[in-house]
């Protein structure tokens, strides 16, 4: 792709996703994520195949199902109140359709059918846009109108993400996948804890990007894509090995590491709500999370032969691709949870 077609449509992504954002306008908020969906489609197909194309057409033909449903959320909501202005509705057909069209555009279940195909045919690069960038928008949007949004509704389609992001994930041995399904457990969290407090769903959606980018630039280095291919970078990279298990780990949530702390945090939110039985499923069903990112961290540690390569000559080749701040974000990746009481103090 020419350099300078390329640096227009990444401008754009960032511009449709800031206008989203930012806006208060509900016509401006549906041109943001217009923008910010047709921008995409070129970057999703950067090398093109039949496997790119396949799932630029899913995500194309989900993410336009959803401008629909959200436009008719926004001209249901003028004609009930009579302006473009983001407020609580009266009426309760409005927030129920924003509800359903913002929930696809973050496949969260039970439309999450696109997340997994998307991210799988795609390159490692293009999926980490999809799984961190692209969550932006919607979600900011749910936090402004969080006050008029239907509670069971939520309730229920976050604990049915984080059922599927669990199960999901069990057989899988692909990591784009693996990770797909990952987003798809983190994006029930948040919807779970977004109506009661929405300062703690900001909280999970920096630490989730701050897990999630490192990981994948961790793949992208390596060229990994399997777990067998995870499997055979210990010789080769035994530093890069380990910090990808740990950031797993913390995708995981397992203490005392980073990810332990968002899910901390919105337990105790629920637990001060009185609400017992939903924080005790939750955490339950975070463990199907973690045993396949333990299953991967035993499959690539603990199953080599027990020998190392102590050739003098090294026969692999070297990596190419350059880790831009990888250092800082394995470190906040894995050692922030002491921050917890200042975030707390904060909401």
């Amino acid at each position: 792709m020419n350099p300078m077609v390329l640096t227009m449509i990444i401008l754009t992504l960032m511009t449709g996703t800031a206008i989203a954002t930012f806006s208060s306008h509900w016509l401006l908020i549906w041109i943001g994520l217009e923008m910010n969906m047709l921008s995409i489609i070129p970057v999703l197909t950067y090398k093109s195949n039949p496997r790119s194309t396949e799932a630029a057409t899913k995500y194309f033909l989900t993410q336009a199902t959803t401008s629909m449903i959200l436009m008719m959320a926004i001209l249901l909501n003028l004609m009930y109140s009579g302006h473009w202005t983001i407020i609580n509705p009266d009426n309760h057909i409005p927030p129920l359709l924003l509800t359903i069209a913002l929930t696809m555009k973050l496949g969260v279940a039970p439309f999450h059918f696109w997340v997994p195909e998307v991210a799988q045919g795609v390159n490692l690069k293009s999926s980490l846009l999809l799984l961190t960038w692209q969550k932006i928008a919607p979600l900011s949007i749910l936090y402004q109108i969080h006050n008029s949004l239907n509670t069971p509704l939520l309730t229920l389609m976050g604990l049915l993400s984080i059922m599927i992001g669990g199960w999901g994930g069990l057989n899988q041995t692909q990591l784009r996948k693996i990770l797909a399904y990952s987003s798809i457990a983190h994006m029930g969290w948040m919807a779970t804890i977004l109506v009661y407090n929405p300062d703690i769903m900001l909280l999970n959606l920096i630490i989730y990007i701050i897990l999630t980018i490192p990981m994948f630039m961790l793949l992208i280095i390596n060229s990994s894509t399997t777990a067998l291919s995870l499997a055979q970078t210990w010789n080769k990279a035994p530093l890069m090995t380990v910090a990808m298990l740990t950031i797993l780990m913390s995708l995981g949530g397992l203490p005392p590491l980073t990810g332990f702390m968002p899910k901390w945090a919105i337990i105790n939110e629920l637990t001060k709500n009185n609400s017992i039985i939903l924080p005790t499923l939750m955490a339950m069903l975070a463990l199907l999370n973690l045993y396949f990112y333990m299953r991967l961290a035993y499959s690539t540690s603990l199953t080599m032969f027990p020998t190392t390569n102590n050739m003098k000559m090294k026969w692999q080749f070297e990596f190419k691709n350059q880790a831009y701040l990888l250092s800082p974000l394995i470190t906040m990746s894995t050692l922030s949870l002491p921050l917890l009481p200042l975030f707390i103090s904060w909401y």
